[in-house]
């Protein structure tokens, strides 16, 4: 995986991070389930602990993307927010975030309730994009994952070339 800084490469594992939080009446929606809005929240926090630590500094969420939402997350449940650096740019990161959840009373195994793919990117203090190390893959799976996030990235880039052309057309 070339890269075009000097900056030493890290792998997934250095700024893996998975939060487990409690969810409580105040997190729900007039549904009576824990508000999807909660349930982002929680995926772009993480995401953006796991870019800051892969880039040594602040990154800000520039795409949120491939969000899936599998099932409802009901007060009482335990979320556990899994995240991971699947890709890296010059100052850009993919993130990868399963979401699941397991009962707080219960020994259950835990049920997938979402997943999402982040694009951030590492500012510097003035707010302009920095660069960020490269991602080196330790496993099969590393490797798997950093060549579906090259997948998503070419589908954004054409994507937003697609969408400026109309915007210019119009």
């Amino acid at each position: 995986m070339p890269h075009p800084t000097t900056i030493a490469g890290r792998p997934p594992s250095a700024s893996h991070l998975t939060l487990s939080q409690i969810m409580d009446q105040h997190h729900t929606n007039l549904m009576g389930t824990v508000h999807g809005g909660r349930i982002l929240n929680l995926i772009d926090s993480v995401a953006g602990v796991v870019a800051a630590r892969h880039s040594d500094g602040p990154a800000v969420t520039a795409a949120i993307d491939e969000t899936a939402f599998l099932r409802a997350v009901r007060v009482g449940d335990v979320v556990h927010v899994d995240a991971r650096i699947t890709w890296a740019g010059r100052s850009s990161m993919e993130v990868a975030v399963k979401v699941t959840a397991d009962r707080w009373d219960r020994a259950v195994p835990p049920t997938d309730v979402a997943t999402a793919h982040l694009v951030m990117v590492a500012v510097d203090d003035a707010g302009q994009p920095r660069p960020v190390p490269p991602l080196l893959a330790e496993t099969d799976g590393d490797r798997r994952r950093y060549r579906e996030a090259e997948i998503r990235r070419e589908h954004r880039l054409a994507l937003r070339r697609a969408l400026l052309d109309g915007v210019e057309e119009g």
